[in-house]
């Protein structure tokens, strides 16, 4: 068969099976999805051009996306196309149009002002003597250079596959290069509570970031490998995505321990085979990454995916999630070690509870009235949970008063009062050592939660927001529960005495800002005592 320059256009043989690429013909038609398609803009004068460039490419397909031709007869019209579709591929450009440089500007305005470096430019022209070819390629930055006379059918398309796969490649970079940002800031916030929760979320970004999947992905940690009366594994379902909808592998309501009934009986069969087999299972539209860590934690990764993956995806797949239960296994263990240690720190505070000869429920709701008050403050939420884990070491310093004085049941003569005043000074020396930003802060509400807003507290006379906010804070909410306690030396208050003692004090005792926090949430302070009763 000989071959049939683009210049001369012939009548392309047609059939039934024949199917051509969309057209999109204008600027306001309706956007496609980038990952499905291939966007290529031919941008000619000669409607020739046109009508051959679409006989040719009727039934091109890289990738198994099919590929989109938009239509501009001028530069002018190509900008159209630029401003409105930014994933456009490759664009076939004439040099000649509505002026002898017409082309050549435009290639100036992607690379330039458009700030485009990843659309492949391919420079076509009628008239090579125009603008010879060395001085364009050396001049600007464009991928091929092409005299329409010399392209063939077959040469078309071969400039296309390569244009094409170069573009591919360059995504594939930029989703890497995402993946790896996505990735840095989801370790950045390893430090924030609840940061495991934060990371298996971001996971499933990243894995969009880099193979563009477009269904179902779950990530799940093996509980069991065989469950007690069921006969089948038992997983801890740690993030999802895409699996809303109605046939998707995981009921909607499920969260947590989630067993085999809830998965769809593809993801299970899929899952089961990687679990027996203690590798990674693939096909075309399907992955189930099986990664086990050093610790001998087993995590399984389910995607479904319309278009196929490819090995390079799979490749992908497998060391990106192996590092992934890695990392996930190491803030597990940190985010136990932060859990013991507030654990450790309600036990203390309960300690001096119950040397007091009252409730520990007393220190725990005292540390979600601080929360509310940090959190209605405006607080940010590192600074709220900090407060909220902090506060039950208030009165850490009784620890060092003697029990004839901590619970005497009448009142203490003054020097009984100075040796009871003195358990500011006594928590914050056995706190203030540590280089934990917890105990640092529980130092110095143990310091500081006595000081007064008009500067008649102790131990310093500290006045207004000389206090430290997690110190004011701690004071009411301390101030507030206690009056609604019982003690050794007095029964519990009513709500209407507690409220109009707390007003009273507002502006002497405590910061009038969070009084009337305080007062406006009452019915949540009220709700917390009913939750944690003495």
């Amino acid at each position: 068969m000989a071959k049939i320059p683009l210049f001369t256009p012939r009548k392309a043989a047609s059939s039934a099976s024949d199917v051509p690429p969309i057209e999109v013909t204008n600027a306001s038609a309706p956007r496609l999805q980038p990952a499905r398609v291939w966007r290529v803009l031919v941008v000619d004068d000669e409607e020739e051009i046109h009508t051959v460039t679409k006989l040719v490419l009727r039934n091109f397909e890289f990738e198994s996306r099919q590929l989109v031709l938009l239509h501009a007869s001028s530069a002018a019209e190509a900008r159209e196309h630029l401003a409105t579709y930014k994933d456009i591929a490759v664009v076939l450009l004439d040099v000649v149009m509505e002026s002898d440089q017409a082309g050549l500007d435009l290639v100036r305005e992607i690379r330039g002002p458009m700030k485009n470096a990843d659309i492949r430019i391919v420079l076509r022209t009628g008239q090579p003597g125009q603008a010879p070819e060395e001085n364009v390629i050396r001049t600007y930055d464009i991928n091929d250079y092409k005299n329409k006379t010399e392209l063939t059918s077959i040469k078309l398309k071969t400039l296309l596959y390569a244009a094409l796969r170069s573009y591919r490649d360059i995504c594939l970079l930029h989703a890497q290069r995402h993946g790896l940002e996505v990735t840095l800031d989801a370790l950045s916030a390893v430090s924030h509570l609840r940061s495991l929760d934060r990371f298996t979320s971001a996971v499933l970004q990243q894995l969009a970031s880099l193979i563009s999947y477009h269904d179902k992905a779950l990530y799940f940690n093996v509980i069991s490998a065989f469950a007690q009366g069921s006969g089948g594994p038992e997983y801890r379902l740690l993030a999802s995505s895409g699996a809303e909808s109605d046939d998707g592998a995981v009921a909607k309501d499920v969260a947590g321990a989630v067993g085999a009934n809830y998965i769809s009986p593809e993801a299970d069969a899929l899952m089961r085979e990687a679990l027996a087999a203690k590798r990674s299972i693939t096909d075309e539209h399907h992955f189930v990454g099986y990664f086990k860590t050093r610790a001998g934690s087993e995590n399984l990764l389910y995607l479904s995916n319309a278009a196929k993956l490819t090995e390079f995806d799979h490749r992908l797949l497998h060391i990106y999630c192996k590092n992934v239960a890695f990392a996930y296994e190491n803030l597990q263990m940190q985010q136990e070690v932060e859990d013991s240690q507030r654990e450790l720190i309600y036990m203390l505070g309960e300690a001096v509870e119950m040397r007091s000869k009252e409730t520990g429920n007393h220190v725990k709701r005292v540390a979600l009235v601080a929360e509310l008050l940090a959190h209605k403050l405006g607080l940010d939420a590192a600074e709220v949970e900090i407060i909220r884990h902090a506060s039950p070491l208030h009165d850490l310093g009784k620890m060092g008063i003697p029990d004839h004085i901590l619970n005497k049941p009448g009142q203490h003569t003054e020097s009984e009062r100075e040796t009871m005043r003195t358990h500011a000074r006594i928590g914050f020396d056995m706190l203030n050592s540590s280089d934990k930003r917890m105990l640092k802060v529980g130092a110095v509400i143990a310091h500081e939660h006595h000081e007064h807003w008009d500067g008649n507290g102790y131990p310093q006379g500290l006045r207004g927001e000389q206090i430290n906010v997690a110190a004011r804070i701690t004071a009411l909410a301390d101030v507030c529960d206690a009056l609604g306690s019982k003690r050794v030396y007095k029964e519990a208050w009513t709500h209407d005495a507690i409220v109009a003692f707390i007003a009273e004090r507002s502006g002497l005792q405590f910061d009038p800002k969070l009084v009337k926090i305080l007062l406006d949430n009452m019915d949540a302070v009220n709700d917390i005592r009913r939750r944690f009763p003495d």
